[in-house]
Protein backbone atom coordinates (compact mmCIF):
# COMPACT_ATOMS: atom_id res chain seq x y z
CA UNK A 1 0.00 0.00 0.00
CA UNK A 2 2.87 2.39 0.82
CA UNK A 3 4.41 1.62 -2.57
CA UNK A 4 1.13 2.56 -4.31
CA UNK A 5 0.87 5.78 -2.30
CA UNK A 6 4.43 6.73 -3.26
CA UNK A 7 3.61 6.03 -6.89
CA UNK A 8 0.49 8.21 -6.74
CA UNK A 9 2.36 11.01 -4.96
CA UNK A 10 4.96 10.97 -7.72
CA UNK A 11 2.19 11.37 -10.30
CA UNK A 12 0.86 14.32 -8.32
CA UNK A 13 4.23 16.04 -8.02
CA UNK A 14 4.91 15.65 -11.73
CA UNK A 15 1.44 16.92 -12.61
CA UNK A 16 1.80 19.97 -10.39
CA UNK A 17 5.12 20.89 -11.98
CA UNK A 18 3.65 20.38 -15.45
CA UNK A 19 0.63 22.53 -14.59
CA UNK A 20 2.93 25.44 -13.73
CA UNK A 21 4.52 25.15 -17.18
CA UNK A 22 1.18 24.81 -18.95
CA UNK A 23 -0.24 27.90 -17.28
CA UNK A 24 2.40 29.92 -19.14
CA UNK A 25 2.42 27.89 -22.36
CA UNK A 26 1.47 29.81 -25.50
CA UNK A 27 -1.70 28.77 -27.29
CA UNK A 28 0.34 27.71 -30.33
CA UNK A 29 2.29 25.11 -28.33
CA UNK A 30 -0.88 23.56 -26.89
CA UNK A 31 -2.53 23.49 -30.31
CA UNK A 32 0.54 21.95 -31.92
CA UNK A 33 0.53 19.22 -29.28
CA UNK A 34 -3.11 18.40 -30.00
CA UNK A 35 -2.59 18.30 -33.76
CA UNK A 36 0.48 16.11 -33.40
CA UNK A 37 -1.45 13.79 -31.09
CA UNK A 38 -4.17 13.46 -33.72
CA UNK A 39 -1.58 12.46 -36.33
CA UNK A 40 -0.02 10.00 -33.89
CA UNK A 41 -3.45 8.47 -33.30
CA UNK A 42 -3.85 7.85 -37.03
CA UNK A 43 -0.33 6.46 -37.31
CA UNK A 44 -0.88 4.22 -34.27
CA UNK A 45 -4.24 2.89 -35.51
CA UNK A 46 -3.17 -0.80 -35.62
CA UNK A 47 -1.68 -0.54 -32.12
CA UNK A 48 -4.82 1.04 -30.68
CA UNK A 49 -7.05 -1.58 -32.32
CA UNK A 50 -4.88 -4.40 -30.99
CA UNK A 51 -5.04 -2.95 -27.49
CA UNK A 52 -8.82 -2.61 -27.78
CA UNK A 53 -9.05 -6.20 -28.95
CA UNK A 54 -7.47 -7.32 -25.65
CA UNK A 55 -9.93 -5.22 -23.66
CA UNK A 56 -12.92 -6.51 -25.64
CA UNK A 57 -11.89 -10.14 -25.18
CA UNK A 58 -11.52 -9.69 -21.43
CA UNK A 59 -14.85 -7.83 -21.19
CA UNK A 60 -16.70 -10.50 -23.16
CA UNK A 61 -15.21 -13.17 -20.90
CA UNK A 62 -16.63 -11.28 -17.91
CA UNK A 63 -20.09 -11.28 -19.49
CA UNK A 64 -20.38 -7.48 -19.72
CA UNK A 65 -23.65 -6.25 -21.27
CA UNK A 66 -23.92 -5.47 -24.99
CA UNK A 67 -24.43 -1.77 -24.20
CA UNK A 68 -21.21 -1.64 -22.18
CA UNK A 69 -19.36 -3.54 -24.90
CA UNK A 70 -20.54 -0.91 -27.38
CA UNK A 71 -19.10 1.80 -25.14
CA UNK A 72 -15.79 -0.03 -24.98
CA UNK A 73 -15.42 -0.95 -28.65
CA UNK A 74 -13.13 0.98 -30.99
CA UNK A 75 -12.95 0.76 -34.78
CA UNK A 76 -11.21 2.88 -37.42
CA UNK A 77 -14.17 5.27 -37.63
CA UNK A 78 -14.26 5.87 -33.88
CA UNK A 79 -10.50 6.37 -33.75
CA UNK A 80 -10.69 8.84 -36.63
CA UNK A 81 -13.49 10.63 -34.77
CA UNK A 82 -11.17 10.93 -31.74
CA UNK A 83 -8.40 12.34 -33.94
CA UNK A 84 -10.76 14.86 -35.50
CA UNK A 85 -11.97 15.77 -32.02
CA UNK A 86 -8.39 16.66 -31.03
CA UNK A 87 -8.04 18.82 -34.12
CA UNK A 88 -11.36 20.51 -33.40
CA UNK A 89 -10.22 21.35 -29.87
CA UNK A 90 -6.97 22.74 -31.27
CA UNK A 91 -8.92 25.00 -33.64
CA UNK A 92 -10.95 26.60 -30.84
CA UNK A 93 -9.96 29.97 -29.34
CA UNK A 94 -7.70 29.64 -26.34
CA UNK A 95 -9.77 29.78 -23.14
CA UNK A 96 -6.88 31.03 -20.99
CA UNK A 97 -6.11 34.71 -20.48
CA UNK A 98 -9.47 35.96 -21.77
CA UNK A 99 -10.75 39.21 -20.35
CA UNK A 100 -14.17 38.30 -18.95
CA UNK A 101 -15.08 41.69 -17.47
CA UNK A 102 -13.42 45.04 -16.86
CA UNK A 103 -14.45 48.24 -15.15
CA UNK A 104 -13.11 51.32 -13.41
CA UNK A 105 -14.12 52.64 -10.01
CA UNK A 106 -14.68 56.38 -9.36
CA UNK A 107 -11.34 56.52 -7.52
CA UNK A 108 -9.51 55.51 -10.69
CA UNK A 109 -8.72 51.90 -9.75
CA UNK A 110 -9.07 49.61 -12.76
CA UNK A 111 -10.37 46.05 -12.39
CA UNK A 112 -10.23 43.15 -14.84
CA UNK A 113 -11.52 39.57 -14.48
CA UNK A 114 -9.30 37.18 -16.47
CA UNK A 115 -9.65 33.41 -17.13
CA UNK A 116 -6.91 31.16 -15.73
CA UNK A 117 -6.33 27.38 -15.59
CA UNK A 118 -7.63 25.39 -12.64
CA UNK A 119 -4.31 23.56 -12.16
CA UNK A 120 -4.30 19.76 -11.85
CA UNK A 121 -7.47 17.83 -12.61
CA UNK A 122 -8.04 14.20 -11.66
CA UNK A 123 -10.55 12.51 -13.96
CA UNK A 124 -12.10 9.18 -12.99
CA UNK A 125 -14.23 7.43 -15.59
CA UNK A 126 -15.51 4.03 -16.56
CA UNK A 127 -15.26 1.92 -19.70
CA UNK A 128 -15.28 4.41 -22.62
CA UNK A 129 -11.68 4.73 -23.90
CA UNK A 130 -12.47 7.83 -25.99
CA UNK A 131 -12.77 9.77 -22.72
CA UNK A 132 -8.99 9.43 -22.42
CA UNK A 133 -8.53 11.50 -25.58
CA UNK A 134 -11.30 14.00 -24.83
CA UNK A 135 -10.37 14.57 -21.20
CA UNK A 136 -6.64 14.85 -21.75
CA UNK A 137 -7.07 17.20 -24.71
CA UNK A 138 -9.60 19.49 -23.05
CA UNK A 139 -7.51 19.81 -19.90
CA UNK A 140 -4.47 20.63 -22.02
CA UNK A 141 -6.35 23.24 -24.06
CA UNK A 142 -7.39 24.95 -20.82
CA UNK A 143 -3.81 24.89 -19.50
CA UNK A 144 -4.42 22.16 -16.92
CA UNK A 145 -2.41 19.05 -16.17
CA UNK A 146 -4.49 15.91 -15.86
CA UNK A 147 -4.28 12.58 -14.06
CA UNK A 148 -6.61 10.10 -15.75
CA UNK A 149 -8.05 6.99 -14.17
CA UNK A 150 -10.10 5.00 -16.67
CA UNK A 151 -12.04 1.84 -15.98
CA UNK A 152 -10.16 -1.44 -15.79
CA UNK A 153 -12.12 -2.70 -18.81
CA UNK A 154 -10.42 -0.11 -21.06
CA UNK A 155 -6.94 -0.30 -19.53
CA UNK A 156 -5.05 -1.34 -22.67
CA UNK A 157 -7.06 0.91 -25.02
CA UNK A 158 -6.60 3.95 -22.80
CA UNK A 159 -2.88 3.27 -22.53
CA UNK A 160 -2.49 3.23 -26.31
CA UNK A 161 -4.43 6.49 -26.63
CA UNK A 162 -2.39 8.11 -23.86
CA UNK A 163 0.80 7.26 -25.73
CA UNK A 164 -0.48 9.28 -28.70
CA UNK A 165 -1.29 12.25 -26.47
CA UNK A 166 2.18 12.17 -24.93
CA UNK A 167 3.79 11.93 -28.38
CA UNK A 168 1.96 15.16 -29.19
CA UNK A 169 3.12 16.84 -25.99
CA UNK A 170 6.75 15.89 -26.56
CA UNK A 171 6.71 17.07 -30.17
CA UNK A 172 5.43 20.48 -29.06
CA UNK A 173 8.05 20.85 -26.32
CA UNK A 174 5.55 20.45 -23.47
CA UNK A 175 6.08 18.14 -20.46
CA UNK A 176 4.62 14.67 -21.02
CA UNK A 177 3.53 14.76 -17.35
CA UNK A 178 0.87 17.23 -18.48
CA UNK A 179 -1.28 14.19 -19.28
CA UNK A 180 -0.73 11.11 -17.11
CA UNK A 181 -2.81 8.17 -16.06
CA UNK A 182 -2.93 5.96 -13.00
CA UNK A 183 -0.79 3.03 -14.17
CA UNK A 184 -2.67 0.33 -12.28
CA UNK A 185 -6.17 -1.14 -12.12
CA UNK A 186 -5.91 -1.40 -8.34
CA UNK A 187 -9.01 0.34 -6.96
CA UNK A 188 -7.02 1.55 -3.96
CA UNK A 189 -5.35 4.03 -6.32
CA UNK A 190 -8.64 5.92 -6.60
CA UNK A 191 -8.73 6.32 -2.83
CA UNK A 192 -5.27 7.86 -2.91
CA UNK A 193 -6.17 10.21 -5.76
CA UNK A 194 -9.15 11.50 -3.78
CA UNK A 195 -6.91 12.56 -0.89
CA UNK A 196 -4.14 14.22 -2.92
CA UNK A 197 -5.28 17.77 -2.18
CA UNK A 198 -1.65 18.95 -2.06
CA UNK A 199 -1.37 18.24 -5.78
CA UNK A 200 -4.88 17.97 -7.27
CA UNK A 201 -7.22 20.96 -7.59
CA UNK A 202 -10.37 19.27 -8.91
CA UNK A 203 -11.79 15.76 -9.30
CA UNK A 204 -14.16 15.05 -12.18
CA UNK A 205 -15.89 11.66 -11.96
CA UNK A 206 -17.77 10.33 -14.96
CA UNK A 207 -19.74 7.14 -14.48
CA UNK A 208 -22.59 5.44 -12.65
CA UNK A 209 -24.28 6.54 -9.46
CA UNK A 210 -22.22 4.19 -7.28
CA UNK A 211 -18.93 5.65 -8.51
CA UNK A 212 -20.11 9.24 -8.13
CA UNK A 213 -21.49 8.73 -4.63
CA UNK A 214 -18.28 7.05 -3.47
CA UNK A 215 -16.17 9.91 -4.80
CA UNK A 216 -18.41 12.62 -3.33
CA UNK A 217 -18.23 10.86 0.06
CA UNK A 218 -14.49 10.16 0.15
CA UNK A 219 -12.88 13.03 -1.73
CA UNK A 220 -10.91 15.72 0.07
CA UNK A 221 -10.58 17.50 -3.28
CA UNK A 222 -13.49 19.54 -4.75
CA UNK A 223 -15.67 17.40 -7.04
CA UNK A 224 -17.42 18.39 -10.27
CA UNK A 225 -19.99 15.60 -10.54
CA UNK A 226 -21.17 14.03 -13.78
CA UNK A 227 -24.04 11.89 -12.57
CA UNK A 228 -26.01 9.29 -14.50
CA UNK A 229 -28.24 10.29 -17.41
CA UNK A 230 -31.79 9.45 -16.40
CA UNK A 231 -33.23 11.39 -19.34
CA UNK A 232 -36.90 11.87 -20.26
CA UNK A 233 -38.78 12.74 -23.42
CA UNK A 234 -42.28 14.16 -22.94
CA UNK A 235 -44.87 13.98 -25.72
CA UNK A 236 -47.12 16.97 -25.14
CA UNK A 237 -50.70 16.83 -26.39
CA UNK A 238 -49.77 19.09 -29.32
CA UNK A 239 -46.75 17.03 -30.41
CA UNK A 240 -46.56 16.38 -34.15
CA UNK A 241 -47.00 12.58 -34.48
CA UNK A 242 -44.42 12.18 -37.25
CA UNK A 243 -41.84 14.24 -35.36
CA UNK A 244 -42.62 12.34 -32.15
CA UNK A 245 -41.98 9.02 -33.87
CA UNK A 246 -38.63 10.03 -35.36
CA UNK A 247 -37.35 11.84 -32.28
CA UNK A 248 -38.33 9.13 -29.78
CA UNK A 249 -36.73 6.37 -31.87
CA UNK A 250 -33.51 8.37 -32.14
CA UNK A 251 -33.53 9.43 -28.48
CA UNK A 252 -33.82 5.84 -27.29
CA UNK A 253 -32.24 3.65 -29.97
CA UNK A 254 -29.49 5.64 -31.74
CA UNK A 255 -27.04 4.51 -29.06
CA UNK A 256 -28.60 2.99 -25.98
CA UNK A 257 -25.42 3.06 -23.89
CA UNK A 258 -24.79 6.83 -23.87
CA UNK A 259 -25.78 9.11 -21.03
CA UNK A 260 -28.02 11.19 -23.31
CA UNK A 261 -30.26 8.26 -24.25
CA UNK A 262 -33.90 8.67 -23.23
CA UNK A 263 -34.78 6.18 -20.50
CA UNK A 264 -38.36 7.25 -19.77
CA UNK A 265 -41.02 8.41 -22.21
CA UNK A 266 -43.86 10.47 -20.75
CA UNK A 267 -47.03 10.68 -22.83
CA UNK A 268 -49.73 13.28 -22.33
CA UNK A 269 -53.18 11.79 -21.66
CA UNK A 270 -54.44 13.95 -24.54
CA UNK A 271 -51.88 12.61 -27.05
CA UNK A 272 -53.86 10.23 -29.27
CA UNK A 273 -53.35 6.51 -28.70
CA UNK A 274 -53.53 5.98 -32.47
CA UNK A 275 -50.45 8.22 -32.80
CA UNK A 276 -48.67 6.50 -29.91
CA UNK A 277 -49.16 2.92 -31.13
CA UNK A 278 -46.80 3.29 -34.15
CA UNK A 279 -44.08 4.54 -31.79
CA UNK A 280 -44.51 1.51 -29.54
CA UNK A 281 -44.48 -0.87 -32.50
CA UNK A 282 -41.33 0.65 -33.98
CA UNK A 283 -39.52 0.50 -30.65
CA UNK A 284 -40.43 -3.16 -30.23
CA UNK A 285 -39.44 -3.90 -33.83
CA UNK A 286 -36.01 -2.42 -33.12
CA UNK A 287 -35.57 -4.80 -30.18
CA UNK A 288 -36.47 -2.40 -27.39
CA UNK A 289 -38.18 -3.78 -24.30
CA UNK A 290 -41.00 -1.52 -23.13
CA UNK A 291 -42.06 -1.33 -19.50
CA UNK A 292 -45.30 0.58 -19.19
CA UNK A 293 -47.95 1.63 -16.73
CA UNK A 294 -51.44 0.14 -16.99
CA UNK A 295 -52.61 2.57 -19.68
CA UNK A 296 -49.55 1.89 -21.84
CA UNK A 297 -49.75 -1.88 -21.35
CA UNK A 298 -53.32 -1.81 -22.68
CA UNK A 299 -52.05 -0.63 -26.07
CA UNK A 300 -49.86 -3.65 -26.86
CA UNK A 301 -49.72 -7.08 -25.22
CA UNK A 302 -45.94 -7.23 -25.68
CA UNK A 303 -45.41 -4.43 -23.15
CA UNK A 304 -44.21 -5.48 -19.70
CA UNK A 305 -45.49 -3.98 -16.48
CA UNK A 306 -43.39 -1.14 -15.09
CA UNK A 307 -42.59 -1.20 -11.38
CA UNK A 308 -41.78 1.82 -9.25
CA UNK A 309 -38.03 1.27 -9.58
CA UNK A 310 -38.25 1.70 -13.37
CA UNK A 311 -38.92 5.43 -13.03
CA UNK A 312 -35.54 5.77 -11.27
CA UNK A 313 -33.46 3.51 -13.52
CA UNK A 314 -30.85 4.47 -16.10
CA UNK A 315 -30.92 1.35 -18.28
CA UNK A 316 -28.09 2.11 -20.73
CA UNK A 317 -29.69 -0.64 -22.77
CA UNK A 318 -32.55 -1.25 -25.20
CA UNK A 319 -35.17 -0.80 -22.47
CA UNK A 320 -37.55 2.12 -22.00
CA UNK A 321 -40.19 2.87 -19.37
CA UNK A 322 -43.33 4.66 -20.52
CA UNK A 323 -46.18 6.22 -18.57
CA UNK A 324 -49.14 8.49 -19.20
CA UNK A 325 -49.18 11.88 -17.45
CA UNK A 326 -52.00 14.30 -16.81
CA UNK A 327 -50.66 17.27 -18.73
CA UNK A 328 -47.60 19.52 -18.60
CA UNK A 329 -47.57 20.12 -14.84
CA UNK A 330 -47.66 16.38 -14.13
CA UNK A 331 -44.83 15.76 -16.62
CA UNK A 332 -42.62 18.44 -15.07
CA UNK A 333 -43.31 17.10 -11.58
CA UNK A 334 -42.37 13.55 -12.62
CA UNK A 335 -39.12 14.71 -14.22
CA UNK A 336 -38.08 16.88 -11.30
CA UNK A 337 -38.83 14.02 -8.90
CA UNK A 338 -37.18 11.16 -10.83
CA UNK A 339 -34.65 12.79 -13.19
CA UNK A 340 -30.91 13.11 -12.63
CA UNK A 341 -30.74 16.79 -13.76
CA UNK A 342 -28.96 15.76 -16.96
CA UNK A 343 -31.05 16.18 -20.15
CA UNK A 344 -34.82 16.43 -20.64
CA UNK A 345 -36.89 17.02 -23.78
CA UNK A 346 -40.39 18.08 -24.77
CA UNK A 347 -42.00 17.44 -28.16
CA UNK A 348 -44.69 20.04 -28.79
CA UNK A 349 -46.01 22.55 -31.31
CA UNK A 350 -47.17 24.77 -28.43
CA UNK A 351 -44.52 27.44 -27.85
CA UNK A 352 -46.01 28.42 -24.48
CA UNK A 353 -45.83 24.82 -23.25
CA UNK A 354 -42.25 24.55 -24.50
CA UNK A 355 -41.27 27.76 -22.71
CA UNK A 356 -42.84 26.60 -19.44
CA UNK A 357 -41.13 23.20 -19.70
CA UNK A 358 -37.71 24.73 -20.38
CA UNK A 359 -38.09 27.20 -17.53
CA UNK A 360 -39.45 24.81 -14.89
CA UNK A 361 -37.55 21.57 -15.52
CA UNK A 362 -34.44 21.35 -13.32
CA UNK A 363 -31.73 19.98 -15.61
CA UNK A 364 -28.44 21.03 -17.16
CA UNK A 365 -29.91 20.65 -20.67
CA UNK A 366 -33.57 21.15 -21.58
CA UNK A 367 -34.52 20.47 -25.21
CA UNK A 368 -37.51 21.41 -27.37
CA UNK A 369 -38.38 19.28 -30.42
CA UNK A 370 -35.10 17.38 -30.67
CA UNK A 371 -33.52 14.16 -29.43
CA UNK A 372 -31.93 13.95 -25.98
CA UNK A 373 -28.92 12.39 -27.72
CA UNK A 374 -27.83 15.92 -28.67
CA UNK A 375 -26.50 16.06 -25.08
CA UNK A 376 -22.93 16.08 -26.32
CA UNK A 377 -20.28 18.78 -26.27
CA UNK A 378 -19.44 18.18 -29.92
CA UNK A 379 -23.06 18.82 -30.87
CA UNK A 380 -22.93 22.05 -28.86
CA UNK A 381 -19.98 23.21 -30.95
CA UNK A 382 -17.47 22.64 -28.13
CA UNK A 383 -15.39 20.14 -30.13
CA UNK A 384 -15.60 17.66 -27.26
CA UNK A 385 -16.54 17.48 -23.60
CA UNK A 386 -15.41 15.66 -20.52
CA UNK A 387 -19.02 14.96 -19.62
CA UNK A 388 -22.33 16.52 -18.67
CA UNK A 389 -22.22 18.18 -15.27
CA UNK A 390 -25.43 17.55 -13.34
CA UNK A 391 -24.55 19.87 -10.47
CA UNK A 392 -25.01 23.63 -10.25
CA UNK A 393 -21.66 24.91 -9.00
CA UNK A 394 -18.84 26.07 -11.28
CA UNK A 395 -20.14 24.40 -14.46
CA UNK A 396 -23.42 22.82 -15.59
CA UNK A 397 -24.26 20.83 -18.71
CA UNK A 398 -21.49 20.00 -21.21
CA UNK A 399 -18.03 20.63 -19.74
CA UNK A 400 -15.62 21.74 -22.45
CA UNK A 401 -12.36 23.66 -22.33
CA UNK A 402 -13.96 26.96 -21.29
CA UNK A 403 -15.58 25.27 -18.29
CA UNK A 404 -12.18 23.94 -17.16
CA UNK A 405 -10.91 27.40 -16.26
CA UNK A 406 -11.32 29.60 -13.23
CA UNK A 407 -10.55 33.32 -13.05
CA UNK A 408 -8.63 35.91 -11.11
CA UNK A 409 -8.99 39.65 -10.69
CA UNK A 410 -6.30 42.03 -11.86
CA UNK A 411 -6.35 45.40 -10.13
CA UNK A 412 -4.33 48.32 -11.50
CA UNK A 413 -3.73 51.54 -9.61
CA UNK A 414 -1.52 54.57 -9.64
CA UNK A 415 -0.22 54.86 -6.09
CA UNK A 416 -3.70 54.35 -4.58
CA UNK A 417 -3.89 54.02 -0.79
CA UNK A 418 -7.18 53.14 0.85
CA UNK A 419 -8.55 55.90 3.09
Amino acid sequence: MSELKAQMDQLGKAAKAAAQDLALAPAEAKNNALKAAAQAMRAQLPTILEANKKDMAAAEAKGISSAMLDRLALDPDRIEAMAKGLEAIAAFPDPVGKSLESWEQPNGLKFEKVSVPLGVIGIIYESRPNVTADAGALCLKAGNASILRGGSESFHSSGAILTCLQIGLESAGLPIAAIQRVPTTDRAAVGHLLTMNDYVDLIIPRGGRGLIERIQTESRVPVLAHLDGLCHTYLHKSADPKMALEVVLNAKMRRTGVCGATETLLVDDAFADDDLKPILKRLIAKGCEIRGDTAIQALDKRINKAVEADWDTEYLDAIISIRKVNGLIDAIAHINRHGSHHTEAIITEDSSAAAAFQQEVDAGIVIHNASTQFADGGQFGMGAEIGISTGKLHARGPVGANQLTSYKYLVRGNGHARP
